[in-house]
């Protein structure tokens, strides 16, 4: 029949031609995902109960799902250790700030002590603990010695710095904007609050907290609470910080 014949002697054209070449581009997709899908079942984790034999049992599931063109990295020796490294920090860190609420707490009783009570205020922030004096509570206008008040207001510190000796105690000093008067044996604002965050920190000492657990750090009229715009403003934004930091033992 003269139909099949022309149909015979027709080349055959697909609709289609597959490249041979095909791109790529979906292994960076999917190992982007697969990372994705790593890091959220460690998340999950971090927000609850950890139990070791089950993270091990969802960590090779998780490698089952991303194997094959993946399967090298996605089982590699490194690639374990990371997320073991990850999971360690997310649970240490986890830990620290649980550890923290609980010292914060006795902050909150420390606020109603003698010597204290309605001077002090507190915050908790991403694992530490920032508790503020006024200056003027402690020193007279310019000047750097403790005043018989500020020993006092220091000493009402003391039980709650002794009872918890795991946290580090950054002492800062901080003053207003307001240049130091013409005459002063003092330079500047900064050596003020130098002075003064050294002098409480040596008076701690002197009422029996160790020297280790103690820093001290002068800022002058950096990281104002409040701009310095009024007397009430300057006020507040001379202060006395001690910042605490739970300090990690090691293994």
């Amino acid at each position: 029949m003269p139909l099949k014949e022309d149909l015979l002697d027709k080349p055959l054209v697909p609709d289609e031609i597959e490249d041979e070449d095909e791109p790529n581009e979906w292994i960076t997709t999917f190992a982007d995902l697969s990372m994705l899908l790593l890091v959220f079942f460690i998340l999950l984790y971090s927000m609850s109960e950890i139990d070791a034999k089950k993270f091990d049992l969802t960590f090779q599931s998780v490698t089952k799902a991303i194997k094959g063109k993946m399967e090298k990295v996605a089982t590699s020796k490194v690639s374990r250790e990371e997320a073991g490294a990850i999971l360690n920090q997310v649970m240490t860190r986890r830990q620290i700030i649980k550890s923290q609420k609980r010292v914060f707490q006795d902050v909150k009783y420390l606020q109603t002590t003698k010597g204290v009570e309605g001077l002090l205020s507190a915050n908790f922030e991403n694992g530490k603990i920032s508790i503020k004096l006024p200056a003027d509570v402690l020193f007279k206008t310019g000047q750097v010695k403790l005043t018989k008040k500020g020993k006092a207001a220091i000493a009402a510190m003391r039980d709650f710095f002794i009872q918890h000796p795991d946290q580090s105690i950054n002492i800062k000093g901080y003053t207003d904007n307001v240049p130091v008067r013409s005459g002063s044996r003092l330079k500047d604002n900064w050596e003020i609050s130098s002075l003064r965050a050294v002098n409480v920190l040596r008076y701690l000492m002197k009422l029996g907290i160790k020297p280790n657990r103690l820093t001290a750090t002068g800022l002058g009229e950096m990281d104002p609470l409040v701009p310095n715009s009024s007397p009430r403003n300057r006020q507040r934004n001379r202060r006395i910080e001690f910042v605490l930091e739970k300090i990690l033992t090691g293994p």
